[in-house]
């Protein structure tokens, strides 16, 4: 493992107004400080949550709304999106040709989305009231953000599919806020089940397939002599088409054909693995980790498709949620590390490597999807699904803490930014 040593800082740089100065120079560097912080620190509620309540090791204050949809609304909505706004915020105006946003433009997006979480945080911990505060402003940064965007689309006529895809999206995101503020004022439960599987399938796995579908290709390009960038329209069309279905599907517990769009997602998914050339990238830490972590979405969707094939077969609802987890640990989480590590690397100025912290905090993130899906499988979950979560904090932890002094600092080459 090579070791880079960071030139120590200026001392003016510790001064709270340059420090805000230097993380407010572009949209990724707060926000993607606020969703490292978020990733962190909500995980860290849920670990203290499992072993406190699920282990009998110490009391937790029981939230306004059960602590298993909490932990996923908490992801969906607020940690992971920060990273999502903070990145299409950056490449928006690049993919369409537009004047990038000035700080008064993304500031109040990242202010509110940060604030929003810590208040939702705080009324997990026993103060409820915040919970309602925390939502109200999550849901004004999001609609902020989503405006900005649009903005930049109306600009494009809407050409840019890529973008048009990743907005849609984060429409359907809002919905999902609304039908859980909607809940915590007297809804039906109904209303959480329906924000939490639209997080995952008409948010994330939409934002993440659809920047994937973009950035893969190009980034491999860069790096593998000869590679041949194959990007279709046609098959982002068709896999978001079957993830939609999927939603759909879910939304109305017809969990017994589930099979028929997840078995065409997953061969679609495996597909653009062996098109993009995954082991050819293993020769760069950086690239193969992005291929590596993309991976798991024919995993997780075959994981879903035997589930739904197994419970048609025999009514039983086997593997619990293993196939989720392969999803939201292996494949959301893998590529959270890959991407905003090299989102940072590139906006910082320096190399295009992967780092001995990344590297360590992604195979380690590798062995807690795996020790989370076997909870699923075999006896004493309580117990694997505390180490999991743990297991999450201690690798996150050192990725965290290197990635808030690369958002804290100035860019090594001295460019803006």
């Amino acid at each position: 493992m090579q070791i880079v040593l960071q030139p120590p800082p200026n001392p003016s740089s510790f001064r709270p107004a340059e420090l805000a100065r230097i993380v407010a120079a572009a949209p990724h560097r707060l926000l993607f400080l606020g969703g490292a912080t978020a990733v962190l620190l909500g995980m860290l509620w849920w670990a203290l949550w499992l072993a406190g309540n699920g282990l009998g090791l110490w009391a937790m204050p029981v939230p306004v709304i059960a602590a298993g949809w909490a932990h996923a609304l908490g992801l969906q909505y607020q940690a992971l999106p920060m990273f999502m706004f903070g990145f299409l915020l950056t490449v928006f105006p690049r993919w369409m040709g537009q004047q990038p946003y000035t700080r008064w433009h993304y500031v109040p997006v990242g202010a509110s989305l940060f604030a929003g979480y810590l208040c939702f945080h705080l009324g997990l911990l026993g103060l409820p009231a915040m919970v309602h505060v925390g939502w109200l402003m999550t849901i004004v940064g999001w609609l902020a953000g989503l405006l900005l965007l649009l903005r930049l689309l109306w600009l494009d006529g809407g050409r840019t599919y890529h973008a048009l895809a990743c907005w849609v999206a984060l429409a359907l995101g809002l919905v999902g806020l609304l039908l859980t503020a909607s809940h915590l004022h007297g809804g039906d439960a109904r209303l959480l089940f329906g924000a939490i599987k639209l997080g995952t399938f008409g948010l994330l796995l939409p934002v993440y397939l659809t920047v994937c579908h973009r950035m893969l290709p190009f980034f491999s390009q860069v790096v593998i002599p000869g590679y041949r960038v194959w990007r279709p329209g046609w098959i982002l069309a068709c896999m978001l088409a079957l993830v939609f279905a999927h939603l759909l599907l879910e939304l109305a517990h017809a969990y017994v054909w589930l099979w028929l769009v997840d078995l065409p997602l997953t061969a679609l998914a495996a597909t653009l693995v062996y098109r993009w050339r995954l082991l050819e990238a293993r020769r760069v830490r950086l690239l193969f980790v992005l291929h590596w972590g993309f991976a798991w979405l024919p995993l997780a969707m075959l994981l879903y498709a035997a589930q739904s094939a197994y419970l048609a077969w025999t009514g039983e609802f086997a593997l619990g949620r293993a196939p989720v987890h392969a999803l939201t640990v292996g494949f959301f989480g893998s590529l959270l590390v890959a991407m905003v590590t090299r989102v940072t690397q590139g906006h910082s100025g320096r190399p295009l490597e992967m780092g001995s912290i990344p590297w360590l905090c992604f195979w380690l993130l590798q062995g807690v999807a795996l020790l989370r899906i076997c909870a699923e499988l075999l006896p004493n979950a309580p117990l694997l699904l505390a180490l999991a979560a743990a297991g999450w904090v201690l690798a996150f932890l050192p990725w965290v803490l290197r990635s808030a002094w690369i958002y804290l600092t100035p860019r090594l080459d001295g460019a803006p930014g």
